[in-house]
């Protein structure tokens, strides 16, 4: 399996109460809905808007086999991580959509004073006075109309193969994982232009004071290591192990370990992981050399992970259509991507497979770091 990250090269949040305001530079945007008052409700909406350049993405693509694209055996996902989550009901979805206008960044910032209007806002696309959202919409994309605000707020495609959402409970984890596969086949086919995606709630300017859930992620601007990303990810599973006499193990308790590490990898890096494998306590055989070195292939239903080792939180957790484990007739294998990683953080390697019917994650402390190049 084959994992890449790309990250944005602009987002920017729009605002109804401000429509003219660019947030282009804040670390924070949103996808909410406010009431301003609790005797007399006045509600707004905020929108973000996200783009990942063109370049990045076809670079990306280029990696993936022809035969695996032509069958769809790859995915790609919007992910956005959660900075702040309020006024949340049982049930608030929130939805995505390819972008229909080109729109600029901008470089301002919530509430500046004056504001700032050099880039998008709920108004204009790309700055204040420029080309309204509202004007001149492609057939097959809307708006947002409502009696309440301006209209504004964007301009996306509406065909339910390009939308993605996810719903979120009172106590369900709010992170945003899109699948946005189709997206981008559209993009790569030359369908629709890339000019990002838009993130917003299905159900906007209610008037109701019991109805305010906001939703706010970390933008590409953040300082923290949790901007949002473009995952894609593509089946390389191949099982070839030509003319090796090696077995696959199917004994526990077994022992497990990682080859090829380094321990410190440039960000450029490709690495190819190679596992050892054998049972713990092997059967004794009269041979001129020890069974402790005879080396096993892990099952077929074999996957690896990655964990931050600060925050303990999984980078790629097991998937068992994309982290499946590889084996050639030297061992059973994976190879990983160093790009999508954070530089200068340190990184764990989890191992799961399914072993005489018992699913064991086998966890030895196989840590690397990521370096800048």
């Amino acid at each position: 399996m084959a994992v890449l990250k790309i990250f944005p090269e602009k987002d920017a949040t729009v605002y109804s109460l401000f429509p003219s305001m660019n947030t282009g530079l804040d670390e924070i945007v949103e996808a909410t809905l406010t009431a301003f008052a609790y005797s007399n409700p006045n509600p707004q909406a905020s929108r973000f808007l996200i783009q990942f350049s063109n370049d990045d993405i076809t670079s990306a693509i280029d990696l993936i086999p022809q035969s695996t694209y032509d069958d769809n055996k790859w995915s790609a996902s919007l992910q956005c991580f959660v900075a702040t989550a309020t006024g949340i009901n049982l049930d608030t979805t929130v939805k995505c959509f390819p972008v229909a206008k080109s729109w600029g960044m901008g470089t301002g910032r919530y509430l500046d004073d004056p504001i700032s209007t050099n880039g998008t806002s709920w108004n204009w696309a790309d700055y204040s006075g420029s080309v309204l959202w509202t004007s001149s919409i492609p057939s097959g994309a809307t708006s947002s109309y409502t009696s309440s605000v301006t209209p504004g707020g964007g301009v996306w495609w509406t065909a339910s193969n390009y939308s993605a959402s996810t719903t979120f409970t009172y106590r369900t984890n709010k992170d945003i994982n899109f699948n946005t596969t189709n997206t981008l086949k559209a993009w790569i086919d030359g369908d629709i232009v890339n000019y990002g995606f838009i993130v917003k709630q299905e159900t906007e300017f209610v008037y109701s004071k019991d109805f305010q859930p906001e939703l706010k992620y970390f933008s590409v601007d953040t300082n923290t290591i949790y901007p949002p990303a473009l995952q894609i990810s593509w089946d390389d599973f191949t099982f070839e192990t030509g003319s090796s006499t090696q077995t696959i193990l199917n004994t526990l308790p077994a022992t497990v370990n990682i080859a090829g590490n380094p321990g410190v990898f440039f960000s450029e890096s490709i690495n190819r992981f190679r596992i050892n494998a054998r049972p713990e306590f092997p059967i004794q055989l009269w041979e001129t050399s020890s069974v402790y070195t005879n080396n096993y292939f892990l099952p077929t239903a074999s996957y690896y992970a990655i964990k931050d080792l600060e925050t303990n939180e999984f980078i790629i957790d097991f998937d068992n259509a994309f982290t499946k484990l590889s084996a050639d007739s030297v061992s059973s294998y994976f190879d990983l991507h160093m790009n999508f990683l954070e530089p200068e953080r340190y990184y764990k390697i989890l191992i799961q497979s399914t072993i005489a019917g018992t699913t064991q994650v086998f966890d030895n402390q196989y840590y690397f770091k990521v370096v800048n190049g």
